[in-house]
């Protein structure tokens, strides 16, 4: 059986698990020493100083975890010594206990006062001090905690800004792409013209609009507004730009080929049945889109449409009223099967079709959204303006029902003006 430890070795059992720097400030050699070798008896690396002025020069090159300093001493006092040592530009703290004979409240609290943490009565009792300087430790110990999680926390934060400003930097360029997606802010077909205006609430955005060409007579418009925000909905509109192009009509959904060669289309209906079956047998994702999407003969003015989940499309006519189309309809997506139905008009020479997305309608005011009747009031209050003219005062009235606020959702829309043959 291992004997127990004596009252001569217990003091080992106390010892720092690593060496505690401490320094001792006296004027009197005899004090030094007799503090230096109870400390260093109890495991602590001590250095000493015969004057305050000697310990600030140790200080300002070395670190030190506690400080025991005499109060009275010859030139720098210890309460002087504390101040200047507390004004050092260390990272780390110094816990510093003074050591005096005074014992009146008001020097006490004027120690305190000028960055002391702990008094010492003199003559030093042996196990007071232990206890003194086992508080100090913690105290240390908490502090370089403190201290290494902070600057854990901060090369986090600039781990984390420097991932942000890459990001940053990559959602700019998506957006410069995504962009580029609407080759065409303007399209003269010349029995009809288009404006297309799209504004992302971010960096990218899930909103889509466009055209293309079907043959010499007719063509064919396009609202699309992809479920969610942020880079999953924007590269969904890439594809499906890609799905509605006039640059790629061999890749296009909605065209064919008649019997004889010649180019044709799907109609509306069937259009929006094939990208309903694509998006849940093909791609799936969690992802949907409401869609809008119109064939336009330019020579008779016959309008074909599909509504899927989009906001009712508009015509503006050119006596002012305001015509609805659409039935509704299910979201490209969402349900296997889903039933579409094409609806029909006649678009007559200087009226104005209008494809938007939820973001003009859904658009927020201290009063509420603007809803479908808020848009048609702002359309017939503009019906004297003339193409982009008209987009732009739809972008400020917009602003204006929001107080002047962020668009909290992507807003786009499709101006097509209907000429008709001369």
């Amino acid at each position: 059986m291992m004997p127990s430890p004596t009252k001569a070795d217990d003091s080992s059992l106390d010892a720092p698990a690593s060496p505690v720097r401490v320094l001792v400030v006296d004027d009197s050699r005899a004090q030094r020493r007799i503090l230096t070798m109870q400390l260093e008896r109890w495991g602590y690396l001590v250095t000493e100083a015969e004057s305050g002025e000697a310990a600030l020069e140790f200080c300002r090159s070395e670190k030190f975890d506690i400080v025991l300093s005499d109060w009275v001493m010859t030139g720098m006092t210890g309460l002087e010594f504390c101040q200047a040592f507390r004004a050092l530009p260390h990272e780390s703290y110094g816990y510093f206990i003074l050591l005096t004979s005074k014992s009146e409240k008001a020097e006490v609290a004027d120690g305190l006062e000028n960055g002391a943490d702990d008094f010492l009565s003199k003559p030093v009792n042996s196990d007071e001090l232990r206890a003194r300087l086992r508080a100090g430790q913690r105290i240390v110990s908490m502090q370089n905690e403190l201290i290494f999680k902070n600057q854990l926390v901060s090369t986090t934060l600039g781990q984390i800004q420097k991932l942000y400003d890459s990001l940053d930097r990559d959602l700019i360029e998506a957006r410069k792409l995504q962009q580029s997606l609407v080759r065409d802010r303007y399209i003269d077909f010349g029995l009809g013209k288009a404006w297309l205006m799209i504004q992302p609430s971010g960096h990218v955005g899930g909103d889509l609009a466009g055209s293309f060409i079907i043959d010499e007579r007719r063509i064919a418009l396009f609202s699309v507004d992809v479920s969610g925000h942020g880079v999953a909905s924007a590269m969904m509109t890439a594809r499906l730009a890609g799905l509605l192009s006039s640059g790629a009509p061999d890749q296009n959904i909605a065209l064919t080929l008649t019997s004889e060669g010649a180019r044709d289309a799907f109609p509306p209906d069937e259009v929006a049945t094939r990208l309903n079956r694509m998006m849940l047998e093909d791609v799936q994702v969690e992802q949907y889109f409401t869609l809008a999407y119109a064939e336009i003969d330019l020579i008779s003015g016959e309008l074909h449409l599909v509504q899927a989940g989009h906001p009712h499309p508009l015509i503006l006519r050119r006596t002012g009223a305001v015509d609805r189309l659409g039935n509704g309809g299910m979201p490209i997506g969402l349900i296997p099967g889903a039933d579409y139905q094409t609806v029909s008009s006649v678009l007559l020479p200087g009226d104005r079709l209008f494809l938007v997305s939820d973001g003009v309608t859904e658009c927020p005011g201290p009063t509420g959204d603007l809803g479908e009747e808020g848009l048609a009031k702002i359309l017939r209050g503009s019906a004297g303006l003339q193409g982009n003219e008209l987009l732009e005062s739809l972008m400020w009235d917009l602003s204006d029902h929001t107080g002047g606020q962020d668009f909290p959702d992507d807003v786009s829309c499709l101006l097509f003006e209907y000429t008709g043959p001369v």
